[in-house]
């Protein structure tokens, strides 16, 4: 199984690259850092995490450092990892005041 990301900058329609970003699993009622990462030119991580365990997970995405003005200084998607053989792609659409995502492929 794999973690991987994708950040696309709506407002440019280009890549989010040197996004930082980090990767946490849930352990009780605290969380647990795995990663810590910045997206390439490509606004990508292939290795956010490579063997992990079934559970909940959390990327933190720190957009109030990559946008120059946005409402969300930050951005946390919290997904569920059930299927330990399966690769695991969560994209995320950036704008200064939306975003998106949504599990890819």
């Amino acid at each position: 199984m794999s973690i991987s990301t994708h950040v696309l900058d709506a407002t440019t329609g280009r890549p989010a690259a040197g996004l930082e970003l980090a990767l946490s699993q849930q352990d009780g009622g605290d969380w647990r850092e795995i990663s810590r990462r910045a997206t390439d030119a490509d606004g990508r991580v292939q290795d956010l995490a490579g063997d992990v365990a079934p559970g909940v997970y959390r990327i933190v995405f720190q957009t109030g450092a990559y946008l120059a003005q946005t409402f969300y200084p930050e951005v946390i998607v919290v997904f569920q990892i059930t299927d330990p053989a399966a690769r695991h792609h969560v994209p995320l659409l950036l704008s200064p005041y939306a975003y998106s995502t949504y599990r890819g492929s």
